[in-house]
């Protein structure tokens, strides 16, 4: 179960894969019911238009069938006051958009609850759009003595486009625990420059910085800690021995004789500046950072590292339950954690998977719930168009193609952008079929595609067997010569799914540059100690 990706509906999931409190830490951050839609931008090469461009996810709940099947398990459910709560809502908010979301994250939390250890503790990341909802849901289904933070993370710079309200430029991290013997590491953080300037303002001979520390004991009724040390008798903190020692190791302070001595505290032994509730020293992602694949509402890597290290230890499992582009799982390797992480697109998946695969090359880990033969692939086509167009990319690793309106995509499903010679980058157009029947007329529509796309190559993915006509009409469409080596690859390729997933067919041409994708991720060298934050 660790180190697993599964692709399906997150509630689906947890109760057929995630056992009761066999989970150490969960962060989610779910969709805000913005009404909003969210589109990922792919990598392409210099002068390419930024057209690679599809929904990620429609962020917007509505009130209908699953709603109230999902309200009727509430209620109906071992948990007496969250199904109260949630009656209560229904009655004050109506059947709504945003009374169907809080049903939908309710659900869920009921099962993040089962499967967290008592020692665990759950982070539900969201902004003020339905924060002060999700905190009484929250208070519900764990307990409100079980509430620990909540955490504001300042993710951007104030905007001045809001005429009528004060800009809003945080999110809230609420953090509950499953119990009270949740496990907690301090976190700190690098000292301000005036802090230092003004309290650490003494210098040793050797040049290390410090301040100067009470050692006076306030009980004054300690005989054992009364006696002389350097001329000033006093009821000290330490007992003669460790007072002695701290001396000997240059940690005593006496700005003259006849004062009250006084401890050094050197800065570079300091483990830093607590970390509060308002977290303002991790900067939110743009395109200028290294680490943005262009996935919305991606987190900042370090955000998700200071989550998992201030509740989780090596060896632990880190569960994300949405998990988008994979942050929370990547953090959780990076750290030394298992994990497990749950989307509901095979988009996200895919993208996780080349993430993880970029940053930590060798990685062993497993996907669950995407096709692994012809009949999972058939099943996935009847159910959902669309995922299985996207599922069908991945298998020649091409890059989605714009959004779900019919008619937008032009005839392509996927591109490849591949280099065959210096400084110049091809492309290739792929188009899936995953009808029952194909015919050669959707080669012929192929070719018209890479011509007018100016493309190397154009793939034909199919889930039925392609025809004779077809594979002689693709074979009609002559060659394309690579730049490097002369050597010709054909210029229409049919490819079937079951060719691909038992590793008999792949796309064949030549790739000095490893392929421009998916964004791809840096790769971590060694595991991150992040020394400076504890």
């Amino acid at each position: 179960m660790q180190n697993s990706l599964y692709y399906g509906d997150n509630l689906d999931v947890l109760r057929k894969h995630v056992g009761n409190e066999s989970v150490d830490l969960i962060y989610l951050d779910p969709p805000f019911n913005s009404d909003r839609d969210y589109n990922i931008i792919f990598a392409s090469p210099k002068g390419e238009q930024s057209e690679a461009q599809i929904t990620a996810f429609k962020d917007s709940w509505h009130w209908g069938d699953q709603a109230e099947v999902e309200f009727d398990e509430i209620v109906r459910g071992q948990n007496v006051k969250v199904a109260e709560m949630i009656q209560s809502m229904r009655r004050f908010l109506g059947e709504n958009d945003m009374m169907a979301y809080l049903v939908m994250i309710a659900n869920r939390l009921l099962e993040l609850h089962r499967v967290l250890k008592p020692t665990g503790s759950l982070y539900l990341h969201c902004d003020p759009t339905a924060s002060h909802y999700l905190k009484i849901v929250l208070d519900a289904v764990f307990g409100k003595e079980n509430y620990r933070n909540e955490i504001s993370w300042l993710r951007s710079q104030p905007k001045s486009h809001s005429t009528v309200n004060f800009p809003n430029c945080r999110d809230i991290i609420l953090r509950f625990s499953k119990s009270e013997n949740a496990r907690f590491f301090k976190v700190y953080g690098e000292y301000d420059p005036e802090y230092i300037a003004k309290f650490y303002r003494y210098e040793d001979e050797s040049g290390r910085r410090f301040r100067l520390g009470d050692i006076t004991n306030p009980n004054k009724n300690r005989p054992n800690l009364t006696y002389e040390f350097l001329g000033v008798t006093r009821v000290w903190r330490w007992t003669k021995e460790r007072m002695e020692k701290a001396y000997a190791e240059g940690k005593i302070y006496q700005s003259k004789p006849g004062t009250v001595p006084q401890e050094k505290r050197f800065l570079d032994e300091m483990q830093g500046q607590p970390v509060t509730d308002d977290w303002k020293d991790i900067e939110h992602l743009h395109g200028s950072h290294t680490e943005y694949l262009g996935y919305p509402t991606q987190k900042p890597l370090a955000l998700l590292e200071r989550i998992v290290q201030a509740s989780s230890s090596e060896g632990d499992v880190v569960l994300d339950p949405f998990c988008g582009c994979g942050t929370a799982v990547h953090a959780a390797q990076k750290l030394g954690r298992g994990w497990i992480g749950i989307d509901i697109t095979h988009l996200a998946i895919s993208l996780i998977e080349n993430r993880l695969k970029n940053a930590f090359p060798g990685i062993e880990l497993e996907v669950n719930g995407t096709p692994k033969d012809l009949s999972g692939a058939r099943d996935l086509a009847a159910r959902d168009k669309y995922q299985f167009q996207w599922w069908a990319c991945s298998l020649v690793n091409a890059q989605p193609w714009q959004g779900h309106k019919k008619g937008a995509d032009g005839g392509i499903d996927g591109l490849i952008y591949f280099q065959d010679e210096p400084k110049a980058h091809k492309k290739i157009v792929v188009s899936v079929k995953g009808g029952g029947s194909v015919s050669v007329a959707m080669v012929r529509d192929l070719a018209h595609v890479v011509e007018r796309e100016k493309a190397a190559i154009g793939l034909f993915v199919t889930l039925a067997e392609p025809t004779g006509p077809m594979l002689k009409e693709a074979a009609g469409a002559g060659f394309y010569e690579c730049a490097a080596n002369g050597k010709q690859f054909r210029k229409l390729q049919i490819l079937t799914v079951s060719g691909l997933l038992d590793g008999t067919e792949r796309p064949e041409y030549l790739d000095l540059s490893a392929g421009i994708t998916f964004r791809k991720a840096a790769r971590e060298d060694r595991k991150s100690e992040q020394s400076h934050l504890f």
